[in-house]
């Protein structure tokens, strides 16, 4: 049998789902949406990866990340669960071993990351506007008629891209639509909004950062050649995407698990069984304090299998 190591990412919009081998070489990779349903997207990426995989995969070690991490990895029995800085960062190394700057930016978050001599120093994240986010440009894309696979490629036939608000998506929004009643082309206004949502990003989530290259660009926004080239245009650098920019956070969860279960540990992996098991969470507000802590159950056939939640730890059993 070979030996195998499962990620998972659980996100907002996203679940992706990637299986590496011993060396860390991308065996199989899913990116599907999570549309409000972590355990049915959990459950419906390892009904689809097992499909992909040859008879002799064997699974060694399975890891988790993402705002979901928890939720997945009680469904499967993750043997390691760790937050998405740390799983990307551990991923774009893999690809680019001198990386000092990562720029993310997914369906509804966007991140960077600054590393010097291949160790995490600082970081910043923005989740509470999503402009300059995937699920800002899907809208746009959609405004406009667009498939969001040609946005990017009409912002390069931009000649002159028009100057849009960024800051907001509401004022962005409003922007593009004067810019079109004004009578500028269409070219021009999607590559004056990808230069926006780039501004955007460096005011707001990069500010006070030292950005230096190697800068490597993941997540699903990285599909955009738009992007891209706005951000390489302000920065003045090459701006490099990685093979699998769109799963970089489950081949982190991967590579995590993989270096974790080969001190001679054990995988809790359920298995890929778990897909035909039902599944339920709910909660509950601890009483014992002040803090009113929100404590999350997570059922496996009638049995709790998993609990967060709690400051304290009074009723975490996750993993146990």
């Amino acid at each position: 049998m070979q030996s195998c190591y499962l990620g998972i990412d659980v996100g907002s919009v996203s679940t992706n789902v990637v299986v590496i081998t011993a060396a860390g070489e991308v065996l199989s990779s899913l990116y599907i949406r999570t549309h409000g349903q972590p355990i049915q997207a959990v459950k419906e990426g390892l009904r689809r990866v097992k499909a992909t995989l040859p008879g002799d995969v064997s699974i060694a070690g399975a890891g988790t990340t993402g705002s979901g991490r928890y939720l997945a990895g009680a469904i499967i029995g993750a043997d390691i669960v760790k937050n998405e800085i740390t799983a990307h960062a551990v991923a774009a190394r893999l690809e680019v071993p001198e990386v000092q700057t990562i720029l993310e930016i997914g369906g509804q978050d966007s991140k960077i990351i600054i590393l010097r001599q291949g160790v995490v120093i600082d970081f910043a994240m923005n989740t509470v506007c999503a402009a300059g986010t995937g699920s800002f440009l899907d809208q746009q894309a959609a405004r406009l008629g667009i498939p969001i696979e040609n946005f990017g490629e009409l912002a390069l036939k931009a000649r002159h891209p028009v100057r849009i608000a960024g800051r907001c998506t509401v004022f962005a929004e409003s922007d593009m639509i004067h810019k079109q009643q004004m009578g500028h082309n269409i070219e021009d206004i999607i590559g004056g909004l990808c230069e926006a949502l780039v501004r955007n990003y460096l005011n707001n989530v990069a500010k006070g950062k030292e950005i230096l290259a190697p800068i490597v660009f993941q997540g699903g926004v990285a599909a955009n050649a738009g992007i891209r080239a706005a951000f390489s245009k302000a920065l003045g650098q090459e701006i490099i995407v990685p093979r699998h920019f769109a799963v970089m956070g489950a081949l982190g969860a991967a590579l995590l698990a993989r270096d974790h279960v080969n001190n001679n540990r054990e995988t809790k992996f359920k298995g890929f069984e778990v897909a035909e098991e039902e599944f339920r969470a709910h909660s509950f507000t601890c009483q014992g304090c002040s803090n009113l802590c929100e404590i999350v159950n997570i059922e496996e056939e009638g049995s709790i299998v998993a609990r967060w939640g709690s400051r304290c730890g009074k009723w975490d059993t996750l993993g146990e």
